[in-house]
């Protein structure tokens, strides 16, 4: 059986001043660090992907399109394995870990130039690993089957690039969720009415550690109702100077109240949130949220409500992403009306 071709792909794949007969009788000189190499390779062109998709929400080549999210590490991957498979052959497990490696490089990177925040990057390296393995087996199968792993890396450069000037002028799809949590509260219903509408004065250790605050989204300092002439108003103010206002649209005094959200252009100062994610913007925008208060025998049940809207390439993904962090939020802050409104009837008794 002929080994041509798979000669034809080595000679291609090996160090190009090397002789074959060298390849085969000399021992190949290693760089230090030979190993690390290929990850930082990829990792470096999916960092300069990420500087090319630098433009404004919904505009081309913004980083919340899906030829970034799924391209980019995809050619991170590819670009791994490609320079791994110069040195020599390699597994198809080492086409699945590598970029691994690789794309939490490339995070790493964009936290360090600053051109991404710890909320997106945090959120989005699950998809991105996947995403790199995808790349990564490609190239690997490519390398191994084809005499043109070169041309097919400068197409996995090319794609996100294409399809970033194209994507913006296609209608983003729009998904709404919402989600529910219950707790029960060991106070009347009046208490913990009083309690809603009057949040002063949050600390820290009040709202607990959710998982949206790990990952940098601002602590809630206070939550107040307020009667103005366009009727009642919530307003909210969170830590870095975040604030926003929530207009009630249905109120039945200690039973239920319901409100949709009014941010302001400043209602989110540079650097608070991701800038491009911002609540209220292209990709993200929570919709409405109401409080309903249901007597039970020793208390009061308290149950939250909260929707939103998420509209990108990616809703599959971003929306499990709401789910998780919108519900886990939901759940500390009726942790945190319970404990406010239960302290509060011990103090009074």
């Amino acid at each position: 059986m002929s080994t041509e071709p798979e000669e034809s792909r080595l000679s291609e794949l090996a160090p190009l001043d090397a002789h074959p007969d060298e390849r085969e009788d000399k021992p190949r000189r290693r760089m230090p660090f030979a190993w690390f190499w290929p990850l930082l390779v990829g990792a470096a062109a999916a960092l300069v992907l990420r500087i090319a998709f630098s433009g404004g929400s919904g505009r081309p080549f913004s980083a919340m399109l899906g030829a970034f999210i799924y391209l980019a590490p995809a050619l991170c991957g590819a670009v791994t394995v490609y320079m791994a498979e110069r040195m020599e052959r390699r597994s198809w497990g080492y086409y699945i870990w590598a970029p691994w490696v690789s794309t939490a490089l490339f995070v790493i990177g964009t936290l360090l130039v600053f051109i991404e925040g710890m909320i997106c990057a945090v959120v989005i390296v699950p998809l991105f690993a996947v995403m790199g393995s995808v790349g990564g087996l490609a190239m690997g199968l490519v390398c191994r089957v084809t005499n043109w792993p070169k041309p097919a890396l400068y197409s996995f450069a090319m794609l996100p690039l294409a399809l970033g000037a194209i994507e913006p002028h296609l209608p983003n799809p729009d998904q709404f969720s919402n989600t529910s949590r219950m707790l029960f509260i060991a106070a009347p219903a009046e208490r913990v009415w009083h309690e809603l509408n009057n949040a002063r004065d949050i600390r820290p250790d009040e709202v607990g550690d959710a998982w949206a605050y790990r990952i940098g989204v601002p602590m809630p300092v206070a939550g107040v109702t307020h009667e103005t002439p366009e009727g009642r108003v919530r307003q909210v103010q969170w830590q870095k100077d975040v604030h926003f206002e929530e207009l009630v649209t249905e109120w039945q005094p200690q039973q239920h109240m319901k409100w949709q959200y009014r941010f302001a252009p400043d209602s989110f100062p540079a650097g608070a949130l991701d800038d491009h994610v911002v609540i209220g913007g292209h990709y993200f925008d929570l919709r409405d949220s109401a409080f309903t208060l249901t007597p039970r025998d020793g208390g009061t049940e308290l149950r939250i409500d909260v929707s939103w809207r998420v509209s990108t390439r990616f809703n599959w993904y971003a929306d499990r992403v709401a789910q998780f962090l919108l519900g886990d939020f939901s759940e500390h802050i009726l942790h945190f009306y319970k404990v406010r409104s239960e302290g509060a009837v011990a103090v009074a008794g």
